[in-house]
């Protein structure tokens, strides 16, 4: 009998597919970073690029806004939509500027443009600077993602100050509200809003009481939103993800370096998600080829634990 051979090309092709999927498990280093951190000193790095990505020119010469751009989940997006062929903004606070500088060179790499725009979201007047600065200097404004996110975990109601309240409230829901006031006017029939939501709305855990509720504020916004929108042929829906490998979790004061080393344990999957598993469901969402019949979703991406949306 012959000796089966395998081509060499085969092989080189299981060796990447097989590298590309081992995602990295807990325990890692134990670290910590005052917050909002940056994606440039954790350890591991967050997997962003996205190596078994096929693009197919799905955003073609479209354009989008990203919130918190700078890193993580916002991060991974802008490249994605860079490599489908979408111009990006992104926003982000002036001390992430170096972790935004990252994520411009990596868009433009796909030569696509990257526009910069720095300040604080929890400013009614900076989100609707971010859209109007998206619209004249890129020329138009087709999708928007509001993805920054605040968190700090308590361990009772009295350990949270008001100053701590509005800022997670005005940082997570109140600048998607502005951002989306602002920009619905630009937007025309088969634009796309994407906002990030997290498995906290549904799960509420205790020492996450504000962020988890503005988390479930996010989904009912969502909901009611699609239908607001809905007859300007604009889409609006909602990507929920359970624990990520990003700077928010690292610099949460609430939370101890060795809690980090043991982040996204306790998910069925045994470990949390890298940036580069979440962000494809926001190219499919902004598509309109593919996801043209989905509006008010919450899209649940939880490493296998079942929440309601």
């Amino acid at each position: 009998m012959k000796k089966k051979v395998t081509p060499k090309k085969t092989k080189t092709i299981s060796k990447k597919i097989s590298k590309a999927t081992a995602e990295p498990k807990p325990p890692f280093p134990a670290q910590k970073q005052t917050s909002p951190g940056l994606e440039s000193k954790i350890h591991p790095r967050p997997k962003f690029e996205a190596p078994l990505y096929k693009s197919a020119n799905k955003l073609l010469d479209k354009v989008a806004l990203i919130t918190g751009g700078d890193s993580g989940i916002g991060r991974a997006v802008a490249i994605l939509y860079a490599r489908e062929g979408a111009h990006v903004a992104i926003t982000y606070l002036p001390v992430e500027r170096t972790d935004a500088e990252e994520t411009k060179m990596h868009v433009e790499k796909w030569g696509r443009k990257c526009l910069l725009i720095e300040g604080d979201l929890t400013k009614e007047n900076f989100c609707k600077t971010a859209v109007e600065k998206t619209v004249k200097t890129l020329g138009a404004l087709d999708i928007l993602v509001s993805n920054a996110a605040h968190q700090m975990r308590k361990q009772n109601i009295s350990d949270i100050t008001t100053m701590e309240w509005d800022r997670t409230f005005k940082t997570n829901i109140y600048a998607y509200f502005h951002l989306v006031k602002a920009a619905q006017k630009y937007m025309k029939p088969g634009s796309a809003i994407i906002v990030t939501s997290s498995e906290t709305a549904s799960v509420a855990p205790k020492e996450l009481l504000d962020y988890s509720a503005t988390k479930g504020a996010i989904n009912t916004f969502t909901k009611s939103l699609a239908q607001m929108l809905i007859s300007k042929d604009i889409r609006v829906n909602a990507v929920a993800p359970g624990p990520v490998w990003t700077p928010l979790n690292v610099s949460d004061a609430g939370t101890s370096a060795k809690k980090v080393s043991k982040f996204g344990q306790d998910q069925p999957i045994k470990r949390p998600a890298q940036p580069e598993e979440i962000a494809p469901a926001y190219v499919f969402l902004a598509s309109h080829a593919d996801s043209s019949y989905i509006t008010g979703a919450v899209i649940a991406q939880t490493g296998g634990l079942p929440i309601n949306s």
